[in-house]
């Protein structure tokens, strides 16, 4: 494992002062597995105090002294250095009530999450790993520090937790801790949304999803009892081979892992099929309206999960639209218009992934979808009259032959469904004279 720079600077001036310094947690288990490490937590048996006046030629902030806790800035890099401490209660289930510092690494490492992060490692690469991390990397296995259930009554988020590194590390759940997972889902219900939210959103981009997603699916209907009635429900079509909910995860992981905006688009593409459902006289199911029920049903959750109103906007555009059949130019010129040219092809994206968990005769329409798109590419490059900000004649030219207000916006409209239909061709003096004749009647 590489150390930076101002890594080395942060733990050499520890060492330097006669203290012990360790690089910790995630950004060790990273630096063993080969994978990228983006923030660096350090520890050390240095007191507070005693790291303020290591620190007092750097910017120092003190964002959880009370709990051992210093942000230190150097070379551009901020760096959480937190004193070696053993943890009291966690009455909040979240944070612990009072923190009890320590000169041993050992007892600090015993109040981590999982054996995996309970590693620590100094600026030498000499590695301290007194609950087995190293041998669970090797294996592929999350495992609690200590009993299960103590580790998730100490903060509930650690119950989805190893469900998301399961996820993204592809790693199996030790068995275990997989029974405390199961068995202490409900305590989620006890966590901020906001913290459940960004869980949720590593989750359902790791490479090993689709397994977690389908055999973790009662902790995901912890926090989104929503999702409760998808599984299991037979969708009677000859389109589907899969239930709502094993559709719905199949389709997400065919997305690229790191495009989160349409894997959280799919995730909750077709959360409003169990409501619309409704049998022909054959048994076949159908699901009509349930794009426009899904994006409602996705616009409340995502709101509970305090997600920003550009995000939600984003994802139900998506959901509200990922049915729609479009068949000709005219059709892609209006859903560009709808919901602009970016969302537009990643719609056209999100029906391939939606193909692509349906029965295999399905996946021959997404040749079609590639067409749609390129048709879309010609009609971006072209800058093909779609908006209308795009037609060639403005409201001011409209308001000086006697329209007013609302007739301007409503003719508008007029003009830009017959240009897009290309009945009416996006030149001036053919839109004024479509103005005019409409103003006479």
């Amino acid at each position: 494992m590489t150390i930076g720079a101002n890594t080395e600077k942060i733990l050499t001036e520890l060492e330097n002062h006669g203290f012990e310094a360790y690089m910790v947690g995630g950004c060790v288990r990273d630096g063993i597995m080969g994978r990228e490490c983006n923030d660096i937590d350090i520890t050390t048996n240095a007191l507070p105090e005693q790291m303020l006046a290591v620190f007092s030629g750097y910017k120092v902030i003190p964002t959880g002294i009370k709990h051992g806790t210093v942000t230190v800035l150097c070379g551009g890099e901020s760096f959480e250095v937190t004193t070696y401490r053993i943890d009291g209660e966690y009455t909040d289930h979240r944070r612990p009530d009072e923190v009890r510092f320590t000169a041993d690494i050992a007892d600090d490492l015993a109040r981590r999450d999982f054996t995996v992060n309970a590693v620590a490692m100094d600026r030498r690469g000499n590695i301290v790993d007194p609950f087995g991390g190293r041998a669970d990397m090797e294996s592929g296995i999350i495992r609690c520090v200590g009993v299960p259930q103590e580790r998730f009554s100490e903060d509930a988020l650690r119950i989805l937790r190893a469900v998301r590194f399961s996820a993204q590390l592809d790693f199996k759940i030790d068995e275990t801790t997989s029974e405390a997972v199961h068995g202490m889902r409900t305590d989620l219900r006890n966590i901020s949304s906001e913290r459940i939210r960004d869980e949720l959103d590593k989750l359902i981009c790791g490479k090993n999803a689709v397994e977690v997603l389908l055999g973790y699916s009662d902790v995901i209907t912890a926090v989104i009892p929503e999702f409760k009635a998808s599984i299991g429900l037979d969708q009677r079509s000859p389109y589907h081979r899969y239930d709502v909910w094993e559709h719905t995860v199949r389709a997400l992981a065919t997305a690229p892992a790191e495009n989160m905006k349409l894997r959280r688009a799919l995730l909750y593409h077709d959360i409003g099929k169990p409501a619309c459902m409704k049998l022909d006289e054959t048994g076949r199911g159908h699901f009509k309206q349930h794009d426009r029920v899904g994006a409602e049903m996705t616009s409340e959750i995502m709101k509970r999960l305090h997600y920003d109103n550009k995000t939600i906007a984003y994802t139900t555009a998506l959901i509200a639209n990922h049915s729609k059949k479009l068949r000709n130019k005219t059709d892609v010129k209006k859903m560009m218009c709808k919901i602009g040219d970016e969302l537009f092809f990643e719609l056209m994206e999100m029906k391939k992934c939606d193909n692509s968990a349906k029965n295999e005769f399905v996946l021959k329409e997404n040749v079609f979808f590639d067409k749609l798109a390129d048709i879309g590419r010609e009609i971006a490059a072209n800058d093909e009259c779609r908006s209308i900000r795009g037609l060639a004649v403005n409201g001011s030219e409209l308001a000086a032959l006697g329209l007013k207000g609302a007739e301007i916006g409503e003719i508008q409209r007029e003009m830009l469904e017959l240009v897009m239909e290309e009945e009416l061709p996006n030149d001036r003096a053919e839109l004024l004279k479509f103005a005019e004749q409409r103003c006479r009647k």
